[in-house]
């Protein structure tokens, strides 16, 4: 069965970090764009970042940019969130998300997200 596996929610307060790591189980997403996307109660999902195949190319959502960096390890099927700084409005679950694009491509819109994980919520205390 193909999962995507996220890992590394939680409790933080405001100006901590956290990071998160997603495990892509049953097969390899080597050849998929990855990336994370949120959705806080009463609010739209938005797709916080995505990074292309090889890792060369990095998408950063303005809400986040300068606090958020991503990457990944193809070695290891994972593909991480690392989040700084962060504000009470960060709190949200935060999916991990596929895309099947060309390489060197990222998305910014979930119209391009072929699968995503369950999610991992993450709470920003003020």
């Amino acid at each position: 069965q193909v999962q995507l596996v996220e890992s590394g929610g939680g409790l933080v307060q405001a100006g901590g970090s956290l990071r998160l790591s997603c495990v892509a189980v049953g097969r390899t997403f080597n050849d998929h764009a990855m990336g994370w996307f949120r959705q806080a109660p009463g609010k739209e999902r938005e797709v916080v970042a995505s990074i292309s195949w090889g890792g060369g190319s990095t998408y950063i959502a303005d809400s986040v940019k300068g606090r958020f960096t991503i990457s990944r390890d193809n070695a290891k099927n994972t593909v991480y969130l690392q989040m700084s700084s962060l504000k009470p409005e960060d709190t949200a679950v935060y999916y991990c998300a596929a895309a099947k694009l060309s390489y060197g491509r990222v998305f910014s819109h979930l119209n391009d997200v072929n699968r995503g994980g369950q999610g991992t919520q993450v709470t920003v205390s003020s």
